[in-house]
């Protein structure tokens, strides 16, 4: 009996493996201020795959420099318990700091794209521009006078806003801050003029009133704001969109990927979250690692020739 158990430990190894994660809580690492859009897909995923997986499923958010330090903290700790739930800020963040102290491609493991939508810019409503046309001949007559806020330093934000300025050939001021929501009330306090943010940020402040889209930065008009032109129409050829996605550190196994995506998927139809996503348009996607590592292989090299053609850094 004994010589039989050894033999058959090994065949047993693969399965222990796998039913030892999670062997107690996760953490979703989001590296942005707390109350950013990001955490609406992540508190929902949390929420619910923890009963299936039989752990607590945190939401912590580790905000500073456009989103490399809560990236930079999931990969110094190495931990499969550790997770990241991030902005396309990820592919950006290395071509835009001098030192962004990872590599996407190296340091982290794809677990799944989450979502994908364009960016508006945004405006109080008093401000002296109807849209994007006004805006750009205001900002060649007064160049360096008009601001727009973001993000983070890095973040995709703050490059959608100046890759628009680069293209329209004007002279807009970056002004950074750690995250979506207190980007949004210096534009309300009106310490910015403008911001540039996610679909999902943007839409309540369209609903109520208390902000106006001048454009949004998808190529064409987006079919749940058909009255807001594409910033295409005035800029040719610009265009960029916001995707979420989660990461896991190199230390997380192939069995934790694949159960992650066996509870992830599912949540695609039929929920509150799709339906959300659906009414602010933005495309839920759930569709696993493939799809984000090509992402990913796909923008880095991308703005890296971009940082290089247009100057482009962090602040």
């Amino acid at each position: 009996m004994h010589r039989r158990s050894l033999l058959l430990l090994p065949l047993a190894s693969p399965a222990l493996a796998q039913a030892a994660w999670p062997s107690r809580p996760l953490r979703f690492i989001v590296p942005f201020a707390p109350g950013g859009p990001v955490e609406v897909p992540a508190r929902f995923i949390a929420e619910r795959i923890a009963p299936e997986l039989g752990q607590p499923v945190i939401v912590e958010a580790k905000p500073g420099a456009g989103g490399a330090l809560g990236i930079q903290h999931v990969i110094q700790a190495n931990d499969p318990h550790t997770l990241l739930v991030t902005t396309s800020a990820v592919a950006v963040l290395p071509a835009m700091l001098a030192n962004a102290g990872f590599d996407p491609r190296t340091d982290l493991r794809p677990v799944t794209m989450l979502t994908d939508a364009p960016m508006l810019l945004l405006a109080r409503p008093d401000n002296p521009w109807r849209d994007l046309v006004g805006l750009l001949a205001a900002a060649r007559a007064r160049p360096g006078a008009i601001s727009f806020g973001s993000s983070g330093a890095g973040s995709t934000t703050h490059l959608g806003g100046a890759l628009l300025g680069f293209e329209a050939k004007v002279d807009l001021l970056h002004v950074p801050y750690r995250g979506a929501a207190p980007a949004a009330t210096a534009l309300y306090a009106g310490d910015t003029d403008l911001l540039v943010t996610g679909m999902g940020e943007a839409m309540p402040h369209l609903r109520e009133g208390r902000l106006v889209a001048l454009c949004v930065t998808s190529a064409t008009r987006s079919p749940a704001l058909p009255q807001v032109m594409a910033a295409a129409e005035v800029v040719p050829g610009y265009a960029m969109s916001i995707w979420y996605a989660m990461f896991g550190p190199r230390a997380l196994p192939d069995a934790a990927v694949a159960r992650l995506n066996a509870l992830i998927a599912p949540l695609r139809t039929g929920t509150s979250l799709a339906q959300r996503m659906q009414d602010s348009g933005i495309a839920l996607l759930l569709d696993g690692p493939a799809p984000l590592a090509e992402r990913l292989a796909r923008e880095l090299p991308q703005w890296q020739r971009l940082a290089q053609q247009t100057g482009l850094k962090a602040d």
